[in-house]
């Protein structure tokens, strides 16, 4: 199974009060650590668009463990749960470097839309070339 690997700091303006990171800012971090995981199968997000495919979130789900701290070098290892015509799932680990301890985790679901219109497609049939660079990263 292909997993991809994102590499991120911390940045200051990311932490609250308490000097951890807001847990709002874990959604960014999937969302780039989803980029770096979609790129691996040669197609960008920019790609897909291009197609007139948009990929719209349809669930987003987090799970805290322990708070990441400023300047602490995240790893976040991405993997395919679900892929199927019409949406994929992908389940996130957030890592801290220094201690390889895993401090988040986290699922995304987005559905394949038409860009024109956002009703809900089938990439196997719109776009086969597509479909099957997606199922290399099973």
């Amino acid at each position: 199974m292909y997993k991809s690997t994102t590499r991120l700091k911390v940045r200051y303006a990311e932490t609250d009060q308490m000097g951890i990171v807001h847990h709002s800012n874990y959604y960014v971090y999937f969302e780039t650590a989803r980029e770096d995981f979609i790129v691996g199968s040669g197609v960008s997000y920019k790609d897909i668009e291009d197609m007139g495919i948009m990929m719209p979130l349809v669930e987003t789900q987090c799970r805290y463990i322990e708070g990441a701290k400023y300047a602490d070098n995240l790893i976040i290892e991405t993997s395919l749960e679900e892929l199927s015509p019409i949406k994929v799932a992908l389940q996130y680990d957030v890592i801290r470097e220094k201690d390889g301890k895993l401090i988040a985790s986290g699922k995304t679901l987005q559905a394949f839309v038409n860009k024109e219109n956002f009703k809900i497609l089938n990439i196997k049939k719109k776009n086969p070339e597509l479909w099957s660079k997606l199922e290399s990263l099973k």
